[in-house]
């Protein structure tokens, strides 16, 4: 037997830290599906994480797990997946260190992601941005921060971790005004900023009056946002803007809905897809792809140019029988 523990401390401390240098949120998050795994696994064999070997993570084991995401603790697919990721890259870095485990690491790493439906992405119509915007009280020190922080994430399109990991030296004021953000893969961009929402950025910042390494959008007490303060936040002003704006009712409105107004905005725009992919930070431009198929008014209009069918209407009868008996097959 052989015991998974050094195998699993060398996969954060060399594979992950050192060999692909990988983000605090990924490392963060491959630490919270393996360590709901050991859980897991503890509780179906009362076997300590420490004491577990790799007959204990079987490929029986590690799919009794993936359905225990979805059936008892109610994660999504996405979710499940994204776990399975995880456990897959443990199991290829530890193919490397145990050959005489080969076959069991195989079965494991045959578990394929599950298929899930791709809903068309919920965007936000100008007049229920509008609404968004006017939801903050703007006599209170929150409610011009949120102003600012939702206006800003609106038309740049910045995920939640890109706008909490904002410092005040990200913002660039004035001529060639941008916020420098660093996003998924680490890969470090520039997004523009529009007259309306560098105007708003410099009051706040002017009030904010924070250091350049402190963060553009604290709490009271000067600590970065968390996401899920940021998450409750927008939802309690969009549930002010629906007294205002009523299809805003019917939407679940959560923080990456501004990042898909943004990519629709700029689609509707006639923006290039590789222009918006840059814009977003996707790593290609096949993740816009999904803006494309939201947009039904570019649906529209290439339904208009389309020449209408001139044939009369009625089912086509062949006019020979070898016609016919080749349309029977």
């Amino acid at each position: 037997m052989t015991l998974i523990a050094p195998t699993l401390q060398m996969f954060f401390t060399d594979r992950l830290a050192q060999q692909r240098q990988a983000s605090p949120r990924t490392i963060a998050a491959y630490r919270d599906a393996l360590k709901l795994l050991l859980e897991f696994i503890h509780t179906r064999t009362g076997k300590l994480p420490s004491r577990l070997d790799w007959d204990d993570l079987d490929a029986t084991m590690i799919s009794g797990f993936l359905n225990h995401l979805e059936t008892t603790r109610g994660n999504s697919i996405r979710t499940r997946n994204v776990r399975l990721t995880a456990i897959r890259s443990l199991f290829s870095y530890a193919a490397l260190r145990h050959p005489e485990h080969a076959l069991l690491i195989q079965r494991v790493l045959a578990i394929p992601p599950k298929r899930f439906d791709k809903r068309i992405v919920t965007f936000l119509t100008p007049p229920e941005i509008d609404a968004i915007i006017a939801a903050p009280d703007q006599s209170r020190w929150e409610g011009r921060r949120d102003r600012a922080l939702m206006l800003l994430a609106i038309q740049t399109g910045l995920r939640v971790s890109e706008l909490t990991g904002l410092n005040c030296a990200d913002v660039t004021l004035g001529t060639g005004a941008n916020v420098r953000c660093e996003g998924k893969g680490r890969k470090q961009r520039a997004v523009p900023l529009a007259t309306p929402v560098e105007g708003l950025l410099r009051s706040w910042l002017a009030e904010r009056a924070g250091q350049p390494h402190e963060p553009v959008f604290p709490t009271r007490t000067g600590r970065r946002l968390s996401r899920d303060a940021v998450a409750l936040r927008v939802s309690t002003h969009a549930a002010t803007a629906a007294r205002t704006c009523p299809s805003l009712s019917g939407k679940k409105i959560h923080p990456h809905v501004f990042r898909h107004s943004c990519a629709m905005t700029l689609l509707q725009a006639g923006v290039d897809t590789s222009v918006i992919a840059l814009w977003l930070g996707h790593a290609g431009v096949r993740s816009t792809d999904a803006y494309v198929h939201a947009d039904i008014i570019i649906k529209e209009k290439a339904l208009a140019l389309t020449t209408p069918a001139s044939a009369s209407p009625g089912r086509y009868h062949p006019t020979d029988k070898i016609l016919a008996f080749l349309e029977s097959l």
